[in-house]
């Protein structure tokens, strides 16, 4: 796809070697998943790939695809979240968070969600992840990329940058702003990138920017990190939105990503005055990704992550129906914390979560179920995303493999075989990797696959 001639002389202008050194024609299109270290390791990945793969310089989960006819999409590990389809460069950010075991950590820019699992699983089960839009019709996808993922420790919101940071002073160690632009990166991918780029649309999304960064950065605690990126190359929205936040922000300091791949800034597009170029990093065709701009900025100072005073969310007992469930197919879980809304049923972050009035929440935890009245008695019947966050860990499960039969008929919502000894309840896995859930008996699963997730194709 040809580039404006705007573009070209853009880059001709800034880039040493012009448009041509960085935009090689022959450059093939970036094509690569991410594996989703809730499921497995990157090293276990490599082990089982279903189709042939090479490593990521820019995220040790990332692979990229080498055979372009593969659809990755309609593969059974996909389904069962062992993999999140991204571009190459687009997993690069995420992992200069430096992100541990029991912080409390906003990704700010969320949908559709794959850096939000890369986020996840540097947690590994711990602390808490809030995964926020601000864009109501583009949580959807957010909400199903987690649910399929496994996502268990995250607290969904739709909401401004204003509001969250009234409502988590120095409530963060990490903040990830992969902030909205001029997607100049997608040009090649997408042609309404190209149709829509103009002058304008950058100092639209570089007036954008800065004024996400500068309503988020009370949220950071002191000694807190926040990583800024872009998918475009536009000067206005990359070093001189650092640049401008760092005027703005004297309390915040450029620290060095400390990576090898791609290059190093570009002096030429510090717009906004100096910043040290060598410390933010930047991914153009010619180092085999998309397009990627990132930069790490530290607040000065030392403290813990604040968790606000009021709205704590407290556990609950499972009511008896509920109960029941947990301790016959899931044992182990059966300790573990529980809030109810109404009917319904919430399997929490092992974290202690807070839920400021007033905030969007769209969800917290897990749906884990709901009780269903009636007749003279009440039930408890299991949710979907129960099972794909803890499927693996059921005590009544089917596991296939997916050369089996029965796997693409379960990913296209069919009932399937079973053992006649199965019955009740059951977890559906291919390779031991949650694809929900079934009711089985007489040698039968009826399927209770999500009709709006089913491989139809």
């Amino acid at each position: 796809m040809q580039a404006t001639s705007f573009f070209i002389e853009r880059c001709d202008r800034l880039l040493e070697g012009g448009y041509a050194a960085y935009f090689p024609g022959d450059a093939p299109l970036s094509k690569g998943l991410t594996v989703n270290g809730l499921r497995l390791s990157a090293a276990q990945f490599a082990a089982l790939a279903p189709f042939p793969v090479e490593k990521s310089p820019f995220c040790a989960a990332g692979f990229r695809i080498l055979d372009p006819a593969v659809r990755p999409g309609l593969h059974p590990y996909h389904h069962a979240g062992v993999y999140y389809l991204q571009e190459p460069s687009a997993s690069a950010p995420a992992p200069l968070l430096g992100v541990q075991p029991g912080e409390r950590v906003l990704d700010l820019c969320a949908a559709p969600g794959g850096k939000s699992a890369q986020l996840a699983a540097a947690l590994g089960g711990e602390g808490l992840l809030i995964s926020n839009e601000f864009t109501a019709k583009r949580c959807g996808a957010l909400l199903s990329n987690l649910e399929r993922l496994g996502v268990r420790g995250a607290m969904v919101t739709n909401e401004s940058a204003e509001r969250l940071a009234a409502a988590f002073p120095e409530g963060f160690d990490r903040i990830l702003v992969d902030a909205p632009c001029s997607g100049e990166g997608m040009f090649r991918r997408e042609e309404a990138a190209l149709a829509q780029h103009s002058q304008k649309l950058i100092e639209s999304c570089a007036a954008l920017q800065r004024s996400l960064l500068d309503a988020i950065a009370p949220a950071l605690r002191p000694g807190g990190v926040l990583v800024y990126s872009t998918c475009t190359f536009s000067p206005e929205e990359n070093e001189g939105t650092v640049g401008w936040f760092l005027r703005a922000h004297p309390e915040f300091l450029l620290e060095d990503v400390g990576v090898s791949f791609g290059c190093a800034g570009h002096p030429s597009c510090c717009v906004e005055g100096e910043i040290e170029t060598e410390k933010v990093r930047r991914i153009y065709p010619v180092h085999g990704g998309e397009g990627q701009f990132m930069a790490r900025l530290r607040k000065a100072g030392d403290a813990s992550a604040a968790l606000p005073a009021k709205g704590k969310l407290c556990p609950k007992k499972l009511p008896e129906p509920a109960a029941a469930f947990f301790a016959e197919q899931f044992p182990d879980l059966a300790q573990e914390p529980f809030a109810l809304a109404g009917d319904r049923v919430v399997l929490l972050p092992k974290a202690e979560v807070a839920l400021p009035k007033g905030l969007r929440v769209l969800r917290t935890g897990v749906a884990a179920g709901e009780l269903v009245r009636g007749r003279g008695r009440t039930r408890f019947e299991p949710a979907h995303s129960l099972y794909m966050a803890c499927g693996a860990r059921a005590a009544n499960r089917l596991d296939l493999v997916p050369e089996d039969p029965r796997t693409a008929g379960w990913l296209r919502g069919e009932e399937i075989a079973a053992d006649p000894s199965v019955s009740g309840w059951v977890a559906v896995t291919v390779s031991g990797f949650p694809l929900g859930m079934g009711k089985a008996g007489g040698g039968r699963v009826k399927n209770h696959y999500p009709k709006g997730l089913r491989n139809l194709k």
